[in-house]
């Protein structure tokens, strides 16, 4: 098969409807007859994309299965929209969302940047601890042991819920880092620059040195928090170099998250829904079908590029037969179709307040690849994620913020993830908070 290129994806992306409804509808054909209509199902959320995904199959396939992934987490409204549907079977995660935060941290930012974090947060704590601090040696370890101790630590150290048994720590030190931990949550202090200057250099050097020989380690994920990582294949790793020099996966914008009181981390997603739906897989021998969209994210575009929309040699197969489809597609098939969807929504309308006033920032952020149809708008939610998702919450406007909309349409929920821990809540606002201060963001609330 020739190898797909983003110039593909474009093309595709800027197909009308219609043609992209058949091109879906030949992918949807060709997974059942690869598996059979009871070796596949239909992964479905209850979101206006999984609804369009639904109605397509069953439209060819009408007695083809859904499956719905129960996490807790769902609109209420969700809920009853689901129970609506028939032949729609119901899974349930092994932890709850309060355990997997407690355990792994928050969801926040992104799936990409809070997995970097965490992956880096995790190394520089096993760097830190990785010799005595008593006994100098001239080891590299102990020179990025006291560097570390000098230029990073202040007095402060990340949290983390089961750090001694991720860094093997002696009960001396696990009670210093313990003591470190209450402090900082108690001080809320900024962390600032993490490394600078000659520190910073020998750090890079260190990291360069272990990840060109092999010798393990998140050195990539460390150094692409603290913006060291370059193009340059011989030296990966350089300390101090120039903003048009550093790889376009730089994310050292979200560095002061090495330095927070609390996790963040993308195991959320994992823990929550695609364990609970690997493990139906695994047991019933159906693949899945999702409404995933590479316009969703970079990852998602990539995964198009390696595995088109039907991934059949994959080890767990999957079909994302609308990963070509934009946001503004799923609108118009809705309100063509006069397909219901959940309440949480509101109506899909026309979007008359930017019709005829859009720029190009505009047209890229809605995504548009086809300028000469109506551009359309939900009345109500523009997503019916996860409630307490975190993910992209930054780059939402005054007025539209999930959190903001919440306190206003499920003021229980709202004050639940919003409470301090101690009294029962999720202690979003202090987290929120932290975030807003130290990122200088404006998670609004």
């Amino acid at each position: 098969m020739a190898e797909r290129t983003i110039q593909d994806l474009w093309q595709m992306q800027g197909l009308p409807l219609s043609v992209k409804v058949k091109m879906t509808q030949q992918r949807i054909r060709d997974w059942v007859y690869a598996y059979g209509e009871d070796g596949v199902y239909v992964s479905f959320s209850g979101g206006k994309d999984s609804t369009v995904l639904l109605h397509l199959v069953r439209e060819l396939y009408p007695n083809v299965k859904a499956v719905f992934m129960d996490t807790g987490l769902e609109y209420p409204e969700i809920r009853k929209f689901v129970k609506t549907f028939d032949n729609v079977e119901w899974l349930k995660p092994k932890l709850t969302f309060k355990q997997v935060i407690q355990k792994y941290g928050y969801p926040f930012i992104s799936k990409e940047v809070s997995e970097c974090v965490q992956g880096a947060r995790k190394y520089l704590t096993q760097i830190i601890a990785e010799s005595s601090l008593d006994r100098p040696t001239d080891r590299p370890t102990d020179t990025v042991q006291v560097l570390v101790r000098e230029s990073y630590w202040n007095g402060r150290i990340p949290k983390a819920s089961n750090r001694a048994d991720i860094i093997n720590t002696s009960t001396k030190r696990t009670e210093y880092l313990e003591r470190t931990d209450k402090a900082s949550i108690t001080r809320n202090t900024r962390g600032g620059t993490i490394i600078n200057g000659a520190k910073r250099e020998v750090l890079a050097n260190i990291l360069n040195d272990r990840m060109t020989h092999r010798k393990g380690g998140q050195n990539q994920r460390l150094a692409i928090m603290l913006g060291m990582l370059t193009n340059d294949k011989d030296h990966p790793i350089k300390g101090n170099i120039p903003s048009k020099d550093r790889s376009m996966f730089s994310q050292e914008k979200y560095s002061f998250f090495l330095d927070a009181p609390f996790e963040i981390s993308n195991k959320c997603c994992n823990v929550m829904k695609k364990e609970p739906a690997h493990r139906y897989q695994k047991q019933t021998g159906r693949n899945p079908m999702t409404a995933q969209m590479a316009t969703e994210s970079r990852l998602r575009t990539q995964k198009w590029l390696q595995n088109g929309c039907n991934g059949f040699d994959l080890k767990s197969p999957i079909s994302n037969p609308m990963a070509f489809w934009t946001e503004q597609d799923v609108l118009l098939y809705i309100y063509e179709n006069k397909i219901p969807i959940c309440s949480v929504y509101g109506d899909v309308v026309k979007d008359t307040e930017v019709e005829g006033q859009l720029d190009l920032e505009d047209i890229y952020g809605k995504e548009l690849f086809d300028l000469g149809r109506p551009l359309l708008k939900t009345t109500g939610c523009n997503r019916s994620g996860c409630m307490f998702c975190g993910f992209g919450c930054h780059l939402e406007k005054p007025g539209e913020g999930r959190f903001e909309r919440m306190k206003v349409t499920h003021p229980k929920l709202y004050d639940y993830i919003m409470r301090p821990e101690e009294e029962g809540g999720l202690n979003y606002k202090e987290i929120i908070d932290w975030i807003n201060e130290h990122g200088n963001l404006h998670i609004r609330y």
